[in-house]
């Protein structure tokens, strides 16, 4: 095998012809191995090898700076630069992050996980290499799905204005996570059908120079195409065409489903975990269908996600009109959704909650400053989410529970989660906002709202006295436990309470706590800093009532074991009763 004897990029720069093909068929081996055991991006990783392998051969990193948007093509970089142990040693897997990443190598300039931001974040190392009079190549990789985002189209508009050496590699593989949306794409292909000499060409018309690559899993071509730009003096970009999937035949057919896979069979294709059970997203995509038979102003919004609200490509078919993918622009997808609000439509925005930090503004000026009733779902905002740090989803109560004019809702159940979404996609008064729950599909036989537009009332679930214990969304399983066991160990039944709005107090409960309570116990699936519990914490400052925050410390977090972050973070139920102990 050639990988065990690469120990840098620049060993390959001796090998044959036949070597790099024989290497290139190394790595897509390998990569099928790991990801049909493991799970990761698969797809477009397949589609990469080539080129990668090229890039090295041509170029001289780290001198030479490679950024990669998103990180979904990287494990062939990986491979290259030293970490070929986490491909060849099963045991190793987990060694290597599915993200570029400083800490791990001198050959990545970023940890990378969210899109579209290589051309920006390449940009710097221009602007910062000539202000030092230094040397070197500056490439950023970038995908066509990623090209359509907001900050790549920034990246482009900027980079000739650098007028020095910078060199953008678009890979075009015709597809973003699912297919590609917007009249970019008509370009694309324009360019592809005309071998890059059509006369329309986005790049040059923002005063780019240009080189095409027909077949982008073609090493030769590569080569000759990465040496013809290396060491230019202007901005370029390289063009190449590639097959996402390349190599392996279901990845090929299926693109969407081999974006990102868990364990599947090799011979068969057929992913091995078992999802048998209900989830958020398919239901979600269910309740929506079901709706919008009886109601066709209703519309299903993704940023390049389809899958986050349960909607395959048939279930996008049925939708027809009624689902919009704006590609991978969460801006864009806030700013439509208040302006189709305001038209009098009823729209519903899915959103993983790590992808709801790109927003920020949008939510804020165009959504909650104008009062449109659109409707946000954010899933993932929860430690049982994903566990990445450009991935994590749990900081988003700080983020947005205080803009003003937004109704924030924490569901504590699958009840209560559908009652929520029906009300805000009917009511026409706030921007919405459904934090879904996140540790699965839990049904309850209590009573809930059909109707939320009286803000910020609690529901008390148990009275109790002395202790009461609010606890927030996918935590409220656990504020029943910590009841449970306070009552068993202390002999204290305490008041369990359903905040149900994250962004308000109710003031009136609070205030009748302080009767009969001395303790208020706050728990949320979320950073501490700033969130929910700080709230009441605030509220109670003037009094006695002693306030006991439970959530998440502000950190970033990277691939941890949620049990080990649990109890680092006292949220366990003998932690709390502990605590609860030592102060009665």
């Amino acid at each position: 095998m050639y990988l065990e004897n690469i120990k840098n990029p620049s060993d390959i720069k001796s090998f044959s012809n036949d070597q790099l093909k024989a290497l290139a068929d190394e790595m897509r081996g390998l990569l099928i191995k790991k990801v049909s055991t493991h799970g990761g991006h698969f797809g477009p990783n397949l589609g990469m090898v080539e080129t990668t392998i090229a890039l090295h051969y041509v170029f001289d990193s780290p001198k030479d700076k490679m950024v990669y948007d998103v990180s979904h093509q990287t494990y062939c970089h990986k491979m290259l630069t030293g970490r070929a142990y986490g491909f060849l040693d099963e045991n190793r897997y987990d060694d290597i992050t599915g993200y570029s990443s400083p800490d791990e190598s001198e050959h990545d300039f970023f940890t990378v996980g969210h899109t579209s931001t290589s051309i920006s974040l390449a940009s710097g190392l221009v602007k910062a290499r000539e202000l030092k009079k230094e040397s070197g190549n500056v490439i950023a990789i970038i995908g066509d799905g990623s090209l359509g985002g907001g900050e790549a189209l920034e990246g482009l508009n900027i980079a000739t204005e650098l007028d020095s050496n910078f060199i953008i590699v678009v890979n075009d593989n015709d597809m973003s996570i699912a297919e590609n949306h917007g009249g970019l794409y008509g370009n694309l292909k324009l360019l592809r059908d005309t071998d890059g000499k059509a006369e329309c060409n986005l790049f040059k018309a923002v005063g780019l120079d240009y080189v095409f690559v027909k077949n982008g899993n073609d090493i030769n071509e590569l080569i000759k195409a990465f040496k013809l730009v290396k060491d230019s003096k202007k901005p370029v970009v390289v063009h190449i065409c590639t097959q996402k999937g390349m190599g392996y035949k279901p990845a090929q057919d299926d693109r969407e489903t081999f974006h990102w896979t868990m364990p599947f069979d090799v011979e068969t294709g057929k992913v091995l975990v078992n999802f048998d059970g209900e989830n958020y997203e398919t239901l979600t995509s269910d309740f929506l269908l079901e709706k919008m038979k009886n109601d066709d102003k209703i519309v299903a919004i993704t940023a390049g996600t389809p899958a986050v609200m349960g909607f395959t490509l048939e279930k996008r078919k049925k939708a027809g009109k009624q689902f919009v993918d704006v590609g991978i622009a969460e801006e864009t997808a806030v700013a439509m959704a208040s302006g189709i609000a305001k038209g009098g439509a009823k729209p519903v925005f899915g959103v993983y909650s790590t992808f709801m930090q790109r927003t920020y503004d949008q939510i804020s000026q165009d959504l909650c400053v104008n009062k449109n009733p659109a409707t946000i779902v954010v899933f993932c905002a929860s430690v049982y989410g994903m566990s990445d740090v450009t991935h994590v989803g749990f900081y988003d109560i700080p983020m947005i529970s205080n803009i003003p004019g937004l109704v924030y809702l924490a569901p504590t159940s699958k009840e209560e989660y559908f009652a929520m979404l029906d009300w805000g996609m009917e009511q026409n008064k706030y921007p919405v906002a459904i934090r879904v729950p996140g540790n699965g599909v839990i049904s309850s036989d209590r009573p809930v709202k059909n109707d939320y537009s009286d803000i910020d009332k609690y529901q008390i679930v148990e009275k109790g006295s002395r202790i009461a214990i609010i606890a927030v969304g996918s935590f409220f399983e656990l504020g029943k436990q910590c009841a449970c066991e306070i009552e068993n160990k202390l002999g204290v039944k305490a008041t369990l309470i359903n905040p149900i709005y994250l962004t308000g107090l109710d003031c009136d409960l609070l205030n009748n706590l302080k009767e009969n309570h001395d303790i208020v116990i706050t728990l949320e699936d979320g950073v501490i800093d700033g969130g929910f519990g700080e709230k009441i914490a605030r509220y109670y400052g003037k009094d006695s009532v002693k306030v006991l925050n439970y959530g998440l410390k502000k950190q970033f977090y990277d691939r941890y074991n949620i049990d080990d972050v649990l109890k680092e973070n006292h949220l366990t139920t003998e932690q709390i009763t502990n605590d609860i102990k030592n102060i009665l």
